[in-house]
């Protein structure tokens, strides 16, 4: 059966690749209406060989709407959304707006796709993008093995920081590849051949928000309130794809070759780990597909027998953000 769909934030990265994955992936589309802010109005997009005009986004832009996919700033989707439920559609929201909203399920299909099913205010959340990308492989171990403890640093894309931080990462490598100077005016900080904390506030214990968002997004997905989550967000000079480092603490023994018999049955992950060559994830190997690579699977000598860590690169656009909001509606 098919849905009318909105697509709403469809000129930026993600919107874009909500709608890739739509056509992608035969999502059974009715009528499709992409909406934008009115400096786009008028513009058009191509779906499946058709062109289709760009409408404003307003709160009288859902009717007859099935299923609306936020790819907007939480205060838009704030704004947005409601709108959508009370005019009859679903939403799936990528915005951080929902995410820790007790009536709002927070869904990685691989995951915990029955808790879609329990929206009381019509709106399924879509977690942060690093979330998602740790939690894909931690999963299918925890399932097996409960984690006690995970210990994750990101090193994350500029994608995270949408199409201009991309743009900025990019123009910065031209003028130095020029000779030139160069002020960033989308990061705080110039991010080629340069690295910083995660460009989110701090709180007053010293974690910026990303970190806090991968440690609470994760217990309220895996059902654990009370899991110790430890972690540090860095940003790194990539155009796409984040990349982590996991150490994850088990209740009882696990080898590494258990843990990676268990990943290559895992859905939505990839083992790329050949000890012979040093060969391990890369953002390149990530950029453009659906599922997270894992490597470099190996004991905590900290930790003898109950201690693994990981090595994972994951498509910050696609799985970390349109992907896993395009499987969400598929859920629907």
């Amino acid at each position: 059966m098919s849905k009318n769909v909105a697509v709403v934030g469809v000129t930026g990265v993600v919107g874009q690749e909500m709608l890739n994955c739509l056509e992608k992936r035969n999502f059974p589309v009715g009528d499709l209406k992409v909406l934008a802010s009115a400096r786009s109005a008028g513009k058009t997009v191509t779906f499946k060989g058709r062109t289709v005009m760009i409408e404003e986004a307003t709160t009288k832009s859902f009717d007859g709407v099935d299923i609306a996919l936020m790819a907007v700033e939480a205060d838009q989707s704030k704004e947005f959304s409601p709108a959508a439920v009370k005019a009859g559609a679903v939403v799936v929201d990528n915005s951080s707006a929902y995410r820790m909203d007790p009536e709002c399920p927070l869904v990685v299909p691989e995951i915990n796709p029955e808790a879609a099913k329990n929206r009381p205010k019509g709106i399924i959340a879509n977690p942060n993008c690093s979330t998602i990308i740790m939690n894909v492989p931690v999963w299918p171990l925890h399932q097996v093995n409960p984690v006690k403890r995970i210990i994750v640093s990101t090193y994350q894309a500029a994608s995270g920081a949408g199409r201009p931080a991309m743009e900025e990462l990019e123009a910065n490598a031209r003028a130095w590849a020029k000779g030139e100077e160069f002020t960033p005016t989308v990061f705080p900080y110039q991010l080629f051949m340069n690295a910083f904390s995660h460009n989110s506030s701090l709180g007053e214990k010293g974690y910026n928000t990303e970190e806090l968002k991968m440690t609470n997004e994760t217990r309220k997905i895996f059902g654990v309130p009370d899991m110790p989550v430890a972690v540090t967000c860095v940003r790194i000079p990539v155009l796409r794809a984040h990349c982590e480092s996991i150490t994850v603490e088990f209740t009882n023994p696990m080898t590494p070759e258990e843990a990676r018999a268990i990943l290559e049955k895992a859905p939505g992950v990839t083992v790329l780990d050949d000890r012979s060559k040093n060969r391990s994830p890369q953002p390149f190997d990530a950029t453009g597909q659906d599922d997270v690579f894992v490597g470099r699977i190996r004991e905590d000598l900290s930790l003898p027998g109950r201690g693994l860590m990981l090595w994972v690169a994951g498509d910050q656009i696609l799985k970390g953000a349109a992907l896993n909001a395009v499987q969400i509606a598929e859920l629907l």
